[in-house]
């Protein structure tokens, strides 16, 4: 028997986890089709027409909606011995156009938005107008040689008489962030020594070539300001619950987070993105993956007696499908159905 299938426009790239052969999570299935978690290995999925692919089509096609693994669990499951004996070489796919195309995806939970805010900033608060704020921010301003006398030196002063608000850490903050990473010896191998034993749960990570990022300096030597700090001034006004700088750690900062506190709004939400990947490739240089989009025909063929053929047929007819999805968005019918 051989099934005919005409396909249009099947996108060829997956925006969740897990997997269609597996329950469904309670929170449902993990969005991984932003802009951050794609840069994450793994998470641009490529889709083709596969053995699950075809039995999916042909539960379909009788009228069976369960999703798939559902259909498989049944003890009358109309495909059993059929499932066992199609191979690959009975799926053939002939994609006529395959196209990458710029796709803006949403995500319907809503993902935060890492770099904006909303809101009007908070430029009173404790945290940037109180007696100690000069010296508690002044450690974002101090150079590089003389952050690592201060982490060192519990009785260094910083002289500091300059006004702070959100905007001027957050931008001091990505000015440092850019700053690259430096070698691990001498004073800056003392420090990052002093930093994990002060600081034993925190892991302080290293790059590929062994060096570590300023940043990690600056973010840890602000939490050794406020423990000074605290010798002689409540910080309680300034801190979170859990004693900490908001949006903060030892180790860096998310501006979303850092924000959210000291404005009137929430997070900004985004509802949406372009879906694509941009990767440094060895011999390609930086290479960008689009979402795919195929045309075509799929041809089904199914080795199982006349009878049983006939049978399968006349349900397929009956159910009277004349179009369904295949895949993710595309559009496919049956061209022809052949005993």
């Amino acid at each position: 028997m051989r099934i005919t299938i005409k396909y249009e426009a099947a996108w060829q790239n997956s925006f969740l986890d897990g997997s269609n052969n597996e329950p469904l999570p309670k929170a449902g299935r993990g969005f991984v089709g932003s802009m951050t978690t794609m840069k994450s290995d793994g998470n641009f999925i490529r889709r083709t027409i596969s053995k699950d692919t075809v039995m999916g089509i042909l539960n379909r096609l009788i009228g069976d909606q369960h999703k798939l693994y559902q259909a498989r669990q049944s003890p009358n499951y109309y495909f059993k011995d059929i499932e066992e004996k199609l191979t690959d070489t009975d799926i053939i796919d002939r994609s006529k156009i395959s196209n990458a195309e710029m796709v803006y995806i949403r995500n319907i939970s809503g993902n935060e938005d890492q770099n904006a805010f909303t809101g009007m900033i908070k430029v009173t608060d404790p945290a940037f107008t109180s007696i100690f704020s000069s010296q508690l921010w002044g450690v974002l301003q101090l150079k590089l040689n003389d952050l690592l006398k201060f982490i060192n030196d519990p009785n260094f002063t910083i002289n500091n008489s300059d006004s702070f608000d959100p905007l001027t850490i957050i931008n001091q903050l990505e000015l440092l962030n850019s700053l690259k990473a430096i070698d691990v010896s001498g004073e800056v191998e003392t420090t990052l020594d002093f930093l994990k034993l002060k600081y034993s749960d925190v892991d302080y990570k290293l790059t590929a070539k062994g060096q570590i990022t300023p940043i990690t300096f600056y973010c840890s030597a602000l939490y050794l300001q406020i423990e000074r700090l605290k010798n002689g001034h409540d910080l309680s006004t300034i801190l979170t619950e859990r004693g900490g700088l908001s949006g903060i750690s030892k180790r860096g900062f998310t501006k979303k987070d850092f924000m959210v506190r000291y404005t009137t709004g929430k997070k900004k939400l985004i509802w949406g993105n372009p879906y694509l990947l941009k990767e440094k490739r060895k011999g390609e240089g930086e290479v960008t993956s689009l979402l795919t989009k195929a045309s075509g025909t799929l041809e089904i063929q199914l080795n199982i007696p006349q009878e049983k053929a006939q049978q399968l047929k006349d349900m397929i007819e009956a159910a009277g499908v004349s179009s369904f999805y295949l895949g993710k968005k595309g559009l496919a019918y049956v061209d022809s159905l052949r005993i």
